[in-house]
Formats: structure tokens, sequence, C-alpha cells
């Protein structure tokens, strides 16, 4: 930002330490513009559907995660709707995946320097610590997953890219100290 004015980077620094209220508060503002212009707000993403008896209707309370649609567009943009290990870009197999887990840290929630691309395959095997992407931005596989035997598929899927480099963003790089975090909670490091 060696271009930018002070108070453009004051607005960044603002932005960068609070992810999450800085994000509410635009959303807030941004529906009350729509809602004075009569557009209906939508819904975001539900995070979990309570299971209902086949064939019966039940009424249901649901937890919502506020804003978790703008994060997912801020993730897949930066990374082109690319998948950052295997380099997929069909958008409807695409998560944008949490480094540091929802439930673990309030504060970056809606950071999209928290986020990776990943396909539904890297994204489960993530979230289970079947792989990580290390601070220097290379993916480890676990060696448990590597010394079970895995089938053809598993391995060309999955252990083929220990190693290897993730496709960076354009925007948001993952800081490194979230990489680390991950890496360290399922102890590759």
């Amino acid at each position: 930002m060696s271009n930018a004015s002070n108070l453009d980077k004051m607005i960044w620094r603002e932005l960068n330490d609070n992810w999450d209220s800085v994000a509410t508060e635009a959303a807030r503002t941004y529906e009350q513009f729509g809602s004075d212009h009569g557009v209906v707000p939508g819904t975001d993403v539900i995070e979990d559907v309570p299971e209902i008896a086949e064939g019966k209707t039940s009424t249901a309370m649901v937890k919502v995660r506020v804003n978790q649609a703008r994060f997912r567009r801020a993730v897949l943009t930066s990374y082109n709707s690319r998948c950052c290990i295997s380099g997929l870009a069909e958008p409807r197999l695409l998560i944008a995946s949490h480094i540091v887990p929802w439930s673990m840290d309030t504060m970056n929630r809606l950071n999209p320097q928290n986020g990776l691309c990943l396909s539904a395959l890297h994204d489960k095997a993530y979230d289970l610590g079947l792989i990580t992407i290390l601070p220097n931005y290379t993916v480890r596989v676990s060696r448990q997953f590597m010394d079970a035997g895995v089938d053809g598929f598993a391995r060309e899927a999955i252990a083929s890219y220990d190693g290897s480099r993730i496709a960076l963003p354009e925007r948001f790089r993952p800081r490194p100290e979230f990489l680390e975090a991950h890496a360290t909670r399922f102890r590759y490091l």
C-alpha cells in the first residue's frame, strides 16, 4: 500500500484488526440500503439442518452463520474459484474452508485470510487432519493416512499432493499463523 493515503491505511488496519465487526456492520448497512430500495433481504448459509422424519413436516429453529456467504465469495474469488491443492474449478464442488475453525476463533470467522478454497474432498481431509498446509504453503499428508495402505483413488486424490505447494490467491493470502495453528493442532509441527 505504498501509494495509499493515511486514511486508506487506517481503514485497512481497522478491517484487518476486526473482520467480524466490520463485515457485520457492512452487511447491516447493505441490507438497510437494499431494504430502502425495495430489495428483500436474502438468507445466508445454514450451518445445521435438523433431521426430520421421512414423510413428516416439522417446525425447526436453525442456527445461521451470518455473512458466511460473503466469506465464501471473498475466498473463492481470491482463488479464482479453483481448489488451491488440486486446481478443481467446479464451483459446486468448492468449499471456502476455514483454516482455524469457526468455533475456535470468533475474531477471524469472516477474515478471508483464514480461508482456503478447497474441493469438497480436500476440505473434508483438511477438517479431519488427514492433510494440512504448512506456513510455507506446502501440503503435508498425515503419516497415518499414508501408512494405511490407501487405495489408488485416495493415493492419487490426496496422498500425491504431499510436499506440493498450494496455488496462492491473488488477494487475502492465508496467514502463516493460522496455518501453523492447524498444523500444530493435528501434530504436524
